[in-house]
C-alpha cells in the first residue's frame, strides 16, 4: 500500500517523490479541548449546535476527521455524559454525510479515567486512546458573565493518569465496537506501550499514531518531529499534533515527511501572534493551501477511510 511505508527510509522518501505518490493528506480537525473554552477565545465553539456548526464549515474546508471534546451544561468543562456525544455524533453526520467521527476518551486530566471510559457507549467510529501519563500545569482562567461555570482563575497541577490498565481497557473495548483508536504519543517513551498493544494484538492493522508536540511533552522541533517519526513501528500512519505556535511549522514538515496533520481550536488559539482564530475552518484552509502548493492531494473522507482501514460506510448513530 502506497500510503504505508518506512517513514526512516529515505531512498524510499525519494522515490515517492520523484513519482509524486506522497499518500493524500488527512487532515483532522479538533473543534474544541478539555482546558480553553470562550474565556480565552470567543470563537471557541462550546454548545452542541455551536461544535456541529464548526466541524461542518471545516468538513467543507476539507477536513475528513473530527475530533469532539463535548462540553458540560456551563460550557466550562469537557463532558463526559456518552448523551451529549452521541447528540453530537449525530448532529454531525446530518451535515457532514461521510466525516470520520471520532471522540476523545483524555476528556480532561482531573477527571476520572472511569468516567472518560463511558463516552465510548456513543460509538465513535474513532477514539483518542492516551499511550501514557503526562503533566498539565496550566492556568485556566475565569469565566465573566454572560460566560458560566468559572467564576475565578483556576491554576491546575495535575497527572492524566494512563496506567497500563487504563490504556488496555480502552484499548480492548475500541476493538470489540470497531472503533479505530488514534494513539497520542506524547513523548517517545510512550512507544513502548504501544509495541505492547501490537504484540497482544489489541490493536489492528494500520496502527494510527498521533504525534503530539508542545512545551512539556516532546520537544515541538524539527528534529523532534523526525525523532518521533524514527520510533513510528512499521504498519503504520501518523499524525502531526502541535500545540499553539509550533502548529504552523510542524505542519508544514509533516506534509512534506508524508505524514498527516490534525489542526483546530483545541490545539491552537491564535491564526498569527496577536490574532485570534476566527473559526476552525480557518487553520483548515491554512493547511489545505499548504498542502496544494507542496502537492500534496488533500484526502476525502472516502479515501480517508480506506486508508485508515474503517467502513467505508459511514456510521449512523441511531
Amino acid at each position: 500500500m502506497s500510503h504505508i511505508w518506512n517513514y526512516s527510509d529515505q531512498y524510499e522518501y525519494v522515490r515517492k517523490i520523484n513519482d509524486a505518490v506522497l499518500p493524500p493528506l488527512i487532515i483532522t480537525v479538533a473543534i474544541t479541548g478539555g482546558n480553553a473554552g470562550k474565556e480565552r477565545n470567543p470563537n471557541i465553539p462550546e454548545t452542541i449546535e455551536e461544535q456541529i456548526q464548526s466541524t461542518y464549515e471545516a468538513y467543507n474546508a476539507g477536513a475528513s476527521s473530527v475530533h469532539i471534546h463535548a462540553r458540560d451544561d456551563t460550557g466550562a468543562e469537557t463532558s463526559t455524559d456518552p448523551l451529549k456525544y452521541l447528540a453530537l455524533n449525530r448532529g454531525i453526520r446530518a451535515r457532514c454525510p461521510d466525516m470520520i467521527i471520532g471522540n476523545t476518551t483524555g476528556a480532561s486530566p482531573w477527571g476520572s479515567r472511569d468516567e472518560a471510559v463511558k463516552i465510548l457507549d456513543a460509538q465513535p467510529e474513532m477514539c483518542s486512546l492516551n499511550m501514557g501519563p503526562f503533566v498539565v500545569n496550566t492556568l485556566q482562567k475565569k469565566r465573566e458573565p454572560p460566560l458560566k461555570g468559572r467564576p475565578h482563575d483556576i491554576q491546575r497541577d495535575d497527572v492524566l493518569l494512563a496506567t497500563w490498565k487504563d490504556i488496555a481497557r480502552i484499548a480492548k473495548i475500541a476493538l470489540e465496537r470497531d472503533i479505530k483508536p488514534e494513539l497520542e504519543i506524547y513523548n517517545a517513551s510512550m512507544f513502548w506501550n504501544v509495541q505492547r498493544l501490537i504484540q497482544e494484538n489489541l490493536i489492528k492493522k494500520p496502527y494510527w499514531m498521533e504525534l503530539i508536540f508542545a512545551r512539556g511533552f516532546e520537544f515541538p522541533t524539527p528534529r523532534g518531529l523526525v525523532n518521533m517519526v524514527d520510533c513510528v513501528p512499521p504498519d503504520s500512519m501518523w499524525s502531526l499534533i502541535a500545540v499553539g505556535p509550533h502548529q504552523l511549522p510542524l505542519a508544514t514538515m509533516a506534509i512534506l515527511m508524508g505524514g498527516h496533520v490534525r489542526v483546530g481550536l483545541e490545539d491552537n488559539l491564535f491564526y498569527r501572534r496577536g490574532e485570534l482564530v476566527k473559526s476552525n475552518a480557518q487553520l483548515v484552509e491554512r493547511v489545505v493551501r499548504i498542502a496544494k502548493e507542496l502537492e500534496r492531494e488533500i484526502a476525502t473522507p472516502a479515501q480517508s477511510r480506506k486508508m485508515l482501514g474503517i467502513s467505508e460506510t459511514p456510521k449512523q448513530f441511531m
